[in-house]
């Protein structure tokens, strides 16, 4: 028989740094990184988006994935891990605003599974955010679940980006993701990459870089 899974796996996991130290900080971004990666992974992303004012945060999943199964798996299937996941997110976004740095000067953002889950993090813990960006992601749930979620992102802008066909992330989901958000009050942009493989493009972080300056535009440290 197999163990219980521990309630709260990503607890104790470890949260990257690099920029600002959070107490200069005028804003943050918290960089989520895919399954099988890790914070070293998607850390150097934040070159790619850098502004000598921002703090960037990368949490790591224990064992490398913040949940099990597909996103598109029955919820479920994903628990504990996945309600775990989320209080990494949580707990890293409040060591921003522990430093006195509030949501609405956050960047919450990853690639594929880390995308996933930062999506859902915003949808579930609604308010105005600096920015969403999510490079092949979106809302956790099964295909023809409700994904719809309650709260205002208040103008929050939100980028999503996705090659099609994608071997993970459906673009039917992308494009649900985005109306649920538009729903809850973001500024969405989605962009679809016609056969591109399960990576980050070139174009996807020159937009995500401008979200990024857009929202931090005459902000100093």
């Amino acid at each position: 028989m197999n163990p219980d899974p521990p309630p709260d796996a990503h607890g104790d996991q470890p949260v990257l740094r690099f920029g600002a130290p959070l107490d200069e900080a005028a804003g943050a971004m918290v960089l989520l990184h895919g399954r099988g990666g890790s914070a070293d992974d998607i850390l150097p992303l934040a070159r790619s988006m850098y502004l000598p004012q921002l703090a960037y945060l990368a949490p790591e999943a224990a064992g490398n994935s913040w949940y099990p199964c597909s996103f598109l798996a029955p919820l479920a299937q994903n628990e504990p891990w996945l309600s775990s996941a989320l209080r990494k997110v949580r707990s890293t976004v409040e060591l921003a605003t522990g430093a006195g740095i509030s949501p609405e000067r956050i960047v919450i953002g990853g690639f594929s599974q880390g995308a996933c889950l930062a999506t859902e993090y915003i949808a579930t813990h609604p308010q105005r955010y600096a920015g969403l960006v999510a490079f092949t992601g979106g809302l956790i749930g099964p295909r023809g679940s409700n994904l719809v979620h309650e709260g205002d992102l208040a103008g929050t802008p939100a980028f999503l980006g996705s090659g099609d066909p994608d071997p993970h992330v459906p673009w039917q989901r992308v494009l649900e993701s985005a109306e649920v958000l538009t729903r809850m009050g973001a500024s969405v942009t989605v962009r679809r990459y016609e056969g591109r493989p399960h990576t980050i493009g070139a174009d996807e972080l020159e937009f995500a870089k401008h979200l990024v300056q857009d929202a931090f535009s005459g902000v100093t440290g």
